[in-house]
């Protein structure tokens, strides 16, 4: 199946845009958490952050950043959750690399309390280490 977001970008299927250059595209999600979600997406296929080399992913963020302050002046917003969701297990159902700008206003409860985990002792060093590894 060809990439869904690939064709709105390709404006083959209609979609509320709000920004376009020659490397993004940006539209409003047509099942928004709020009125004003937009959704960032590059032209150029990648499926995920884990696909995307460190210049498109700056460049992708620089976009967000601009679009999400215009965003929040439009809708009057109180704040703004910038949201990317990378493979099934963090809520990816679109595999083409995308980045939700949801406006947020108080009391709105569109997302549930937050979930929080705790470490056992000394295991808080032992994943910090880890990760560190693993940009060597």
């Amino acid at each position: 199946m060809e990439d869904l977001f690939l064709k709105i970008s390709r404006r083959e299927i209609p979609s509320a845009c709000v920004y376009e250059d020659e490397r993004f595209f940006a539209f409003l999600d047509i099942q928004p958490c709020n009125k004003g979600h937009v959704l960032v997406i590059p032209k150029m296929h990648f499926r995920n952050i884990f696909d995307m080399d460190a210049e498109s992913f700056s460049a992708l963020a620089r976009v967000v950043h601009t679009i999400a302050l215009a965003t929040k002046e439009a809708t009057g917003a109180d704040g703004i959750n910038i949201v990317m969701n990378n493979e099934v297990a963090a809520g990816q159902e679109i595999f083409h690399a995308h980045v939700h700008i949801i406006p947020r206003f108080v009391d709105d409860k569109v997302f549930a309390p937050p979930r929080h985990t705790t470490y056992a002792e000394g295991e808080m060093e032992t994943v910090a280490e880890e990760i560190r590894s693993a940009l060597l």
